[in-house]
């Protein structure tokens, strides 16, 4: 019966089986079904049971006055009867839906409509609109299309081609130059996360330094911090290259940020953001024992980023919010396009409304081309490899005509030299060719 079983729905059933033999009864009730559904929600079933308070205490404390407790342990508790029929009308709901595999939202259907006195009198009890719950899921399930995966979450990994052009331009250039001074100094070869901070700080004039200041580092208690530290064996958590790998990896984290973040260089902030994501090293071991809070300082960071408003800056959250509202959290060359259209102002928005695209049509066509997800709506939203691809090339276009920031009409096209991503197939369906995207491009630079 479960091999047609999401992994969430697996999840709830398991769950359910784990709360029986904690509650110490012999069997697997609708109740445990109710409570491992409460414990285990996201996305728009978290959303329902916050919307009228409902919660894994609250359930739990009703549940134990209506259960019987057994003084038998079992190792494999069986499932009751009524158990047997939720499940049974949960498969007959995801037929009637169309889906091919029994997702969560089934389940949730299923518990919840089900004539179990126990179950409606704990719904009833916590105000839980049944009625309105219904049709929400209803509607959810069968505009979820069979497709679970992103059309474009196989595409080859992003190389990073253009990586070493880090070294290229001001934003680095004293900074580096520093970091390998401090180098030498140190008597070391390869360089470590260590000396990019260290030298970052010592720029004390710059914002983003009198920004990490405020969180009580400064270039003194950092070389003083790094002073205590008995090894660089944090450097070290992979084979030896020009950077120790965590100062690598941070390099091409702090690539990416930069690009999400629409600037066509690296700069000092995109480090220290990055430093903070990756969480790796000696530069973050150090923060890290200073009890600094790594998410407000990187807020800090980015409001003066932020207020900048960069173009693609913008269409990056919006294309996250995109990718939200039809339960994904990873961000495909589509949601690049349906970003470029909410922005509303750019040359790129300019030319696509002029071809009469609008974000109605769009969206109608990009939810039929990914179909509806049922991933975690809190979880870090994370971008295809394709989509990686596509803001790699909107960055050398902005580098080659020598802009700070990478342009919406960078991403557009970008786009246009993807002829296989999804926002290419997207803007066919809507009736637009790459020939006349790039002619209207022309017309109106």
């Amino acid at each position: 019966m479960f091999e047609r079983f999401t992994e969430r729905a697996v999840n709830v059933v398991s769950e359910s089986q784990k709360l029986a033999q904690e509650m110490s009864c012999s069997e697997v009730l609708p109740e445990h079904l109710l409570l491992a559904l409460v414990k285990e929600a996201k996305g728009v079933s978290l959303k329902l049971f916050r919307m009228y308070g409902v919660n894994e205490e609250l359930v739990r404390k009703k549940i134990e006055s209506y259960v019987t407790k057994s003084s038998k342990k079992a190792a494999n508790i069986p499932f009751s009867h009524d158990v047997k029929d939720i499940l049974k009308h949960t498969l007959d709901l995801a037929s009637k839906s169309g889906n091919t595999n029994i997702l969560f939202e089934h389940l949730f259907l299923s518990v919840i409509t089900d004539k179990n006195p126990n179950i409606q009198e704990i719904l009833k009890s916590c105000s839980f609109d049944i009625y309105n719950s219904r049709e929400i899921l209803t509607k959810l399930v069968q505009r979820k299309i069979k497709r679970l995966e992103h059309p474009e979450a196989e595409d080859d990994e992003d190389k990073n081609s253009s990586f070493e052009s880090v070294y290229e331009g001001e934003a680095l250039k004293d900074v580096l130059e520093s970091a390998v001074s401090k180098l030498s100094a140190a008597g070391y070869e390869i360089l470590g996360t260590e000396q990019i901070m260290a030298s970052i700080l010592e720029f004390s004039d710059k914002d983003l330094v009198k920004t990490i200041n405020k969180y009580g580092l400064n270039a003194e208690i950092f070389e003083q911090k790094l002073q205590e530290q008995q090894s660089r064996q944090a450097e070290y958590e992979g084979k030896r290259i020009i950077f120790t790998p965590n100062a690598f990896l941070m390099m091409n984290s702090a690539f990416q940020t930069a690009k999400e973040l629409g600037s066509s260089v690296i700069t000092p902030e995109h480090i220290v953001l990055s430093i903070l994501k990756t969480k790796k090293g000696l530069a973050y071991d150090i923060i890290k024992s200073l009890g600094i809070n790594s998410e407000e300082l990187s807020a800090d960071i980015l409001k003066p980023i932020e207020k900048q408003m960069p173009e693609t800056l913008t269409i990056m959250k919006l294309a996250k919010e995109e990718a939200r509202r039809i339960g994904r959290n990873i961000v495909g060359t589509e949601m690049f396009l349906l970003g470029i259209i909410a922005e509303g102002t750019s040359v790129a928005f300019e030319v696509l409304n002029d071809l009469e695209i609008t974000m109605k049509d769009a969206r109608l066509v990009v939810e039929n081309l990914v179909g509806y997800g049922n991933e975690y709506f809190d979880k870090e939203i994370t971008f295809t490899s394709r989509a990686k691809r596509v803001l790699e090339k909107a960055w050398v276009s902005a580098k080659k005509s020598n802009k700070q920031k990478i342009e919406a009409v960078d991403l557009l096209l970008a786009i246009l030299d993807e002829p296989n991503s999804l926002a290419m197939k997207a803007l066919n369906q809507l009736g637009v060719d790459a020939v006349e995207i790039k002619h209207g491009i022309q017309g109106i630079k």
